[in-house]
């Protein structure tokens, strides 16, 4: 099986190839890029291009590598205990499954999601290199040995917030998706909003790339706030023309909350302060 890309997602060349090759490989995919520009959404579709199960694990600043292979629940066998349930005798009854082992135990091959990496504590990724390798883990508590029944296809995200570890990263393929170009992104566009007035589009992309090249911008519009932006501009009937002459006038963008996430950011359109030919 390969992925090509969905009707919902566009892929370019070089994304489905490194989709593919990691499979051929039977290594994870390791997807780097700005927020935004559609690393998580990979994984759904690839999952629903291939017919593949999904299994998400996403991953927070205080998660351990141990939490997706299983948890040990002993506050509630305790509990249990103190109440005479029966079902404190076998252990194996607080055994909390995690992702990994949920893929795992697919009798199909999977796609197993583990968003933002980089979000966790740096030893994360090195505490999980011989799962990712032997595809195994051992249960302490219960003596069992988990083993993966197909090898699941492993797509990690990274928004790149912090250096990943060489033994980590030797394990893994690499892409980096790049910004989408103007080509691209009115495809994007078209695929979610195939009714779009095509005049609006093309303007809108001139605010948007505008938008992004302006200089001391602390956060650049990602392509999933160019999507919020134009539903915002198609419900509110904003016309081109109206994003021309606030553009051609050096004025702040209509609706700009969508695209300008800070202050500082929305101070550069001030006169005073605007340090570009925007």
């Amino acid at each position: 099986m390969k992925f090509t890309g969905t009707d919902s997602y566009i892929a370019t060349d070089d994304l489905m190839l490194a989709v593919n090759s990691a499979m051929v490989l039977g290594r994870p995919l390791l997807v780097k890029g700005e927020p935004g520009t559609g690393k998580t959404m990979l994984a759904e579709e690839v999952a629903a291009a291939l017919g593949m199960p999904l299994f998400q694990w996403h991953i927070k600043s205080t998660t351990k590598a141990q939490q997706g292979l299983y948890e040990y629940d002993a506050v509630s066998r305790l509990r249990d205990s103190q109440l005479g349930d029966d079902r404190v005798h076998d252990i194996a009854n607080y055994i909390v499954k995690g992702k990994l082992w949920e893929a795992f135990e697919s009798e199909c091959q999977a796609v197993l999601l583990i968003d933002e990496v980089d979000k966790a504590d740096i030893e994360f990724p090195n505490d999980l290199l011989r799962e990712l390798d032997r595809m195994e883990f051992y249960v302490y508590e219960t003596r069992q040995l988990v083993q993966a029944k197909k090898r699941p296809m492993i797509i990690i995200t990274s928004n790149n917030e912090k250096e990943l570890p060489d033994a980590f990263l030797r394990r893994c393929f690499f892409h980096y998706i790049r910004f989408p170009d103007r080509e691209t992104l009115e495809q994007i566009v078209n695929v979610h909003y195939p009714d779009i007035k095509a005049t609006l589009v093309k303007e809108a992309l001139e605010v948007f790339y505008g938008v992004r090249e302006i200089q001391g911008l602390k956060k650049k519009p990602s392509t999933s706030e160019l999507l919020d932006w134009l539903k915002i501009l198609m419900s509110e009937q904003i016309t081109p023309a109206d994003l021309n002459y606030n553009r051609k006038n050096r004025k702040i963008p209509q609706l700009h909350g969508a695209l300008l996430k800070n202050e500082q950011d929305v101070q550069l359109f001030d006169p005073a302060s605007r340090r570009s030919a925007y």
